[in-house]
């Protein structure tokens, strides 16, 4: 591709992501909905304008690896011990729900290798905590009692999923599933998570001090950046997805992280709230580009939709990513309402689905008709529990706010 040629795409993708972002959210959808669809409709599924050449998806796997920088420096470790065990409870059941559903379904019922059947219920196993926050932020309930509960629960759903996805790269890579390997690279996560934070927050003291005696403009987020592709170098060289080494340095520089073991270091306030700022607008530059480009790498005309294998196969896999979320909640002691608030709160699959997805797709472990399917089961997920989270709170509240 030529210079310009690339320049051009790139124009195309940043403008429409913005544009069906904006709308997305004017009709009450979460932002990334509205980027997934602006790469199917730029994309070989309406207008084919753009194909996801190499050069994108190189930016879009920089967005993905900033993406889940940003969900480690939003993650909370004190809350989820704070909420204790109702937190734990709904998440790991949470957890285990959706991928023993979303594996039996599609091993016995639609007859998938072994494999292939472990990425779709891996798929099922995640929660969004950006979309989960911001819906319970808009109804006022975020530090409510329920509120506490589902934040707590997505904060160790979010490091389960990383462990979860660590495994599933293994065994991508390795062209099927072999336990060995898959216990190594779970003992050099481990170590990695123990570690790299450590070393993260040595690093940040370091870039702190030059901070403070730099001249020249825009240091913390040049350093910061290298520090992310550092730590994704590093993931890769332990056995685990490079993005997993972006989670790990955003938890580490996270406000609200605390070092293991009861190893302590000073922490500065302000000098991690400039380090969300100034890292806020590279992080929304390349993240919507990995969005447009999962949109881009479906094709919609190449699915036979009269076949009732593909609305099968959808639905199904929808009712088992729901039920399998909600059934988490009634493990635990709360009243009807609490429990139903609680279970939706932790359906909306949005940007950390669709990394599953597409780590399967990019593997070869789905097909251009599964990824589809998987990704019209991950769309509904994330848009409808917004709108049904609202209707129930504003018809229940009051059962709400008696929750013990």
């Amino acid at each position: 591709m030529q210079a310009h040629t690339f320049f051009l795409y790139l124009l195309i993708i940043l403008l429409s992501a913005r544009l069906f972002a904006e709308l997305a959210v004017r009709l009450k959808s979460p932002s990334v909905i509205g980027e997934l669809f602006a790469g199917i409709v730029i994309g070989p599924s309406l207008f084919g304008w753009i194909e996801p050449v190499e050069a994108l998806k190189l930016m879009a796997e920089i967005g993905i690896i900033l993406l889940l920088f940003e969900v480690g420096l939003s993650t909370d470790i004190k809350r989820l011990i704070r909420s204790g065990r109702k937190s734990t409870i709904v998440a790991i059941v949470g957890f285990i729900a959706p991928l023993l559903f979303g594996f039996s379904i599609a091993f016995w019922l639609f007859e998938l290798s072994l494999l292939v059947s472990l990425f779709i219920g891996g798929t099922l196993t995640a929660t969004s905590i950006g979309i989960t926050v911001r819906v319970l932020t808009d109804l006022k309930i975020n530090n409510s009692h329920q509120g506490q509960i589902v934040l707590g629960a997505a904060v160790l759903d979010d490091i389960l999923g990383v462990m979860l996805l660590a495994l599933l790269y293994e065994f991508s890579i390795g062209g099927g599933v072999n336990w060995v390997n898959a216990a190594k690279v779970l003992v050099f996560v481990s170590a990695f998570f123990v570690l790299a934070p450590m070393l993260a927050k040595v690093m940040s003291m370091v870039i702190k001090r030059f901070h403070a005696n730099s001249e020249i403009p825009g240091l913390i987020p040049t350093t910061i950046v290298s520090l992310v592709l550092f730590f994704a170098w590093l993931a890769h060289v332990v056995g685990a997805p490079e993005l997993l080494g972006g989670f790990a340095a955003g938890l580490a520089l996270s406000r609200r992280f605390f070092l293991p073991l009861g190893v302590t270091l000073r922490k500065d306030e302000s000098f991690a709230k400039a380090i969300e700022q100034e890292m806020q607008p590279i992080i929304s530059l390349f993240t919507p580009i990995f969005f447009v480009v999962v949109g881009l790498s479906i094709n919609l005309r190449a699915i036979d939709w009269s076949s009732p294998q593909v609305w099968i196969f959808s639905f199904v896999l929808l009712a088992a990513a729901i039920v399998g979320k909600l059934i988490g909640s009634f493990f635990i002691r709360e009243n009807l309402a609490s429990k139903i608030m609680i279970g939706m709160s932790m359906v909306p699959r949005g940007e950390v689905g669709l990394i599953f997805a597409e780590l399967g797709r990019f593997s070869g472990i789905f097909n251009n008709e599964i990824h589809a399917g998987m990704v019209i089961v991950i769309v509904l997920t994330t848009i409808i529990p917004p709108f049904t989270m609202k209707y129930f709170y504003k018809r229940y509240s009051h059962l709400l706010v008696e929750a013990k």
